[in-house]
């Protein structure tokens, strides 16, 4: 029998939940832009030897995400592609809660996001906002409007065509 090993507990930011870990062009601008546009907080990062961010991580509201600088050597190595070198598509979209996706609508544009749906009503509950950050990645920020029932969800959906 293997020798047993105290456990040490996961980080609260990290226990319930897949953390996403984008790459971008530019990774101290698009802390910038997430500090305007969201109101994110840098928690740390981790300068590459060569130049660039190997590895950081902010928050957005309770949401932890990770990035760094597509190009920096290390990250090159294993693949990591901003979405400019994938023909300016992605294939992940971030969805945030947030309390106020109105406010949240109107800074991030004005801190130069492309929204790609204006902040609307949907049949799921929530007030949503699809955007597009300099970077190339796809946001959606909800606000929490009612519970909706799986059976009330599907009408919703079918009655909206």
């Amino acid at each position: 029998m293997a020798e047993q090993t105290a456990r040490i507990e996961i980080p609260d930011r990290y226990r319930y939940a897949v953390i996403p870990h984008i790459m971008v062009d530019d990774a101290a601008a698009a802390i910038d832009f997430y500090q305007r546009a969201f109101g994110a907080r840098e928690d740390f990062r981790i300068d590459a030897p060569g130049g660039g961010i190997l590895h950081a991580e902010i928050a957005i509201g309770r949401s932890t995400l990770m990035l760094g600088d597509a190009r920096v050597e290390e990250a090159e190595a294993a693949s990591f592609a901003a979405p400019a070198a994938l023909g300016g598509g992605t294939s992940v979209t971030l969805h945030v809660f947030v309390h106020d996706v109105d406010s949240l609508a109107e800074r991030a544009e004005a801190a130069g996001a492309e929204i790609l749906q204006p902040p609307k009503d949907m049949f799921h509950g929530d007030r949503t906002v699809i955007l597009k950050d300099p970077s190339g990645h796809v946001w959606v920020f909800l606000t929490h409007m009612e519970d909706v029932s799986e059976e009330e969800l599907r009408r919703r959906l079918a009655a909206a065509g």
